[in-house]
């Protein structure tokens, strides 16, 4: 026989052989996959069926256990009396959220409902008539019953649980709790699994795919659409027949259930089991392509590890060549590389230098800018104070005249024995001297320099001791000071000396806003919004012009005349209370005038701060 005819008749051999056993090893798969997936798909049913089971009994003796409370059997004995109703209707809202159930209402011997967990809802049962539904009238006969149909009201699907109300032989009433199904369709779906649930006419009344929802798997008699529609249990538009066809399981081949939805039919295993408690049918489905393309992947794979085997063995024999080509391939590769890594690091390590010369620089020019910041607040205070200077003169002679005069009237009292009026002029000429030296505490206190460290400050003592260092200026412009804070707990993270004088310059720009006015007058208020608190400023004023609201607190900016300002004060104050993590922010009020409003972080009240 010629060598290319052998040749082709073993190659022709080995496809045939291949394709035969690749079709034996499909059939074998599938069988395999099909009968894991059976498996599967009924330990997925029963873990959902042991699920509804544990709901269903969780609230199956819950409405026979509210028929017997006082409460409900008075409100349905006595319904005109309001107060029952509405203790009834909160109680039934506090056992609904507790159990967890989605309403619980009662309904009088009419099918009225006088009571509602839902009663302050916009959809509320009361006054609505539910003699219609099977539950009512099987628990009016004395049974427990159970149901499941789409709320009227509510318009959401759920399971009714109902029970008679009696009074001696007398039944009066039905306790009713209704369950929603859709978190158990939405742990369905976060599982993966695809679950259908039918009542007793075969209509999916509950499924992970909510496209199925209302559908039936068996034709439906003329006799079951009109009960359904007379008991308003599904929309009756929405219940349609699917073609489906249901195939039985056998001992070697599982139940498959065909679907066809939006004209495509699919096949799926199916996995049934009962429910005798609600007469439901649970059915797990799994997509038997799911299955046919598992096994097709599985025999692919083997086929393809086969081909590589082979592939590999043919590989070896040129693999030695082009190891020993790769290897000196390497080593060109390798000293190219070493080379540009040699020159990379060179030009890193100068970039590093340059890099650190320059955080030098910054790091420099930061202190360089923080000592700048400081010698600027400090001299913003230090003009803040040559502008009381004038006014603190003025407040220290008055007691300096009076103290002289108390002190000769002592003296002449002296002379004459009348040594209760010479005390009295003493103990006067001691307040005036106090007077006096609070005045200069608080001028040395606020002209020394504040340290950088950050501390838990009273808010209203830092207004407080702002007011005191401006009761002279106050005092000489006749402005009148509206003061609302008087909260103790508010306690800010800043500093005292600096807070105070950030309050002071907001007042001075509020009264040199106010020069004209007849009857300045300045409002200070504070409110807590959550961790922080904002502190505000307002004047009555002209307020602030537009093009001056976004260079207000630039350096150098004033809107004051010459020689008398330096437009460093809001810059100085906007700073400041940067340095606190806080913010400065200015507007004009709806009312008139302008306003500027600090907003710092809350601070717990320590004990040295509060000391």
């Amino acid at each position: 026989m010629d060598r290319s005819l052998t040749r082709y008749v073993i190659w022709s051999a080995i496809a045939l052989f291949l394709a035969v056993g690749t079709y034996v090893a499909y059939q074998i798969t599938e069988r395999q996959f099909l009968e894991r997936d059976a498996a599967r798909n009924a330990s997925t049913l029963e873990l959902i069926r042991t699920g509804l089971d544990s709901t269903l009994a969780r609230y199956e003796t819950l409405p026979s256990l509210l028929a017997e409370r006082g409460a409900i059997k008075l409100v349905l004995a006595d319904p005109t009396g309001s107060d029952h109703a509405a203790k009834v209707n909160l109680e039934l809202k506090q056992l609904a959220d507790q159990v967890d159930a989605s309403d619980i209402y009662i309904l009088n011997a009419a099918g009225d409902a006088i009571a509602a967990s839902n009663f302050d809802k916009e959809r509320s049962f009361l006054g609505k008539n539910y003699a219609y539904r099977p539950y009512f009238t099987g628990a009016i006969s004395g049974e427990l019953t159970h149901y499941f149909a789409l709320g009227t009201v509510s318009l959401k699907r759920g399971y009714y649980f109902a029970a008679p109300v009696t009074i001696g032989q007398r039944i009066i009433g039905a306790v009713v709790v209704k369950i929603e199904v859709d978190r158990l369709e939405n742990a369905w779906r976060e599982s993966g699994a695809d679950v259908i649930v039918t009542d007793a006419n075969g209509i999916i009344f509950m499924a992970s795919d909510k496209g199925r929802l209302f559908k039936a798997i068996r034709p439906l008699s003329v006799e079951t659409i009109a009960a359904i529609e007379t008991s308003r249990q599904y929309p009756i538009s929405q219940v349609q027949e699917l073609n489906a066809n249901l195939t039985e399981a056998t001992s070697s081949d599982p139940a498959l259930l065909a679907l066809e939805q939006a004209g495509t039919t699919t096949t799926y295993l199916a996995s049934l089991t009962a429910l005798p408690s609600a007469n439901w049918t649970l059915i797990s489905l799994r997509d038997r392509n799911e299955t046919r393309g598992q096994a097709f992947y599985a025999v692919a794979s083997g086929v393809m590890a086969l081909l590589l085997v082979m592939g590999t063995i043919a590989m070896l024999v040129s693999r030695r060549t082009r190891a020993r080509i790769e290897k000196q391939r390497e080593a060109n590769t390798r000293e190219l590389l070493e080379e540009t890594v040699e020159t990379r690091t060179r030009d890193l390590n100068t970039l590093n230098s340059q890099l650190r010369l320059e955080i030098k620089e910054r790091e420099a020019a930061e202190r360089r800018l923080r000592t700048t910041q400081n010698e600027l607040i400090q001299a913003g205070k230090l003009a803040a104070l040559g502008q009381m200077s004038a006014a603190l003169s003025h407040e220290l002679n008055q007691p300096l005249a009076a103290v002289k005069s108390y002190a000769d009237n002592a003296k002449a009292y002296l002379k004459r024995n009348e040594t209760q009026k010479a005390t009295s002029n003493i103990e006067r000429i001691s307040s005036m001297a106090d007077r006096m030296a609070q005045l200069s505490k608080n001028l040395r206190t606020f002209a020394r320099k504040p340290k950088e460290m950050l501390d838990s400050i009273s808010l209203k003592s830092a207004v407080h001791g702002a007011l005191e260092i401006m009761a002279p200026r106050l005092k000489a412009t006749k402005a009148r000071i509206v003061n609302q804070v008087h909260d103790e707990s508010m306690f800010v993270r800043g500093g005292d000396i600096r807070l105070q004088q950030v309050i002071i310059n907001l007042i001075n720009n509020a009264l040199d806003a106010m020069e004209s006015a007849d009857k300045p007058q300045v409002e200070l208020a504070a409110q807590e919004f959550g961790d922080e608190i904002t502190f505000t400023v307002r004047d009555h004023g002209p307020g602030i012009p537009d093009d001056v609201m976004e260079t207000l607190f630039d350096p150098f900016f004033t809107t004051k005349p010459v020689n008398e300002g330096l437009g460093l004060g809001l810059s100085i104050s906007y700073n400041i209370i940067q340095d606190f993590g806080g913010s400065l922010k200015a507007r004009n009020h709806p009312d008139g005038g302008a306003e500027f409003s600090i907003t710092l972080q809350r601070a717990e009240a320590m004990q040295s701060a509060a000391e």
